[in-house]
């Protein structure tokens, strides 16, 4: 008997704390998260909005990635045509092809030109300048 109540107890306090978000917690901490903790938040929750787009490129050319939205910027990496690749967010660049838009890809610390890319779904502008 002592043992049913007290497994029941204890199931009954999981369920409840099952319950509480999470957030809950961390806001009653007594010191400040750390920034790499936040940014790293900020960086998931970037994640799971971002979009796709397909690379399509003049005679399946590799597209150049860049370390910023334009063609100023010095080339990073490159990304084959026919490619899908997720797309964290837009900005305006330099033009190619007559499209200022870029785009930021999530693996990548560069962005793309629009021009270049058939995005999926609408994309998202950048938050912050710079990103």
């Amino acid at each position: 008997m002592n043992r049913r109540m007290m497994r029941n107890g204890v199931v009954a306090a999981v369920a409840t704390l099952a319950m509480v978000p999470a957030v809950a917690f961390a806001d009653s901490c007594p010191h400040p998260a750390s920034a790499r903790y936040s940014s790293y938040q900020d960086t998931a929750t970037i994640r799971t909005t971002h979009a796709y787009g397909r690379v399509v490129t003049p005679n399946d050319v590799n597209l150049n990635v860049r370390s910023g939205p334009g063609t100023a910027y010095r080339v990073v990496d490159t990304v084959r045509a026919g490619r899908v690749r997720a797309l964290v967010c837009k900005t305006n660049g330099s033009p190619v092809g007559g499209n200022e838009r870029w785009y930021k890809l999530s693996h990548h610390r560069g962005y793309v030109s629009a021009h270049y890319i058939h995005a999926f779904r609408a994309v998202p502008w950048c938050r912050f300048l710079g990103n």
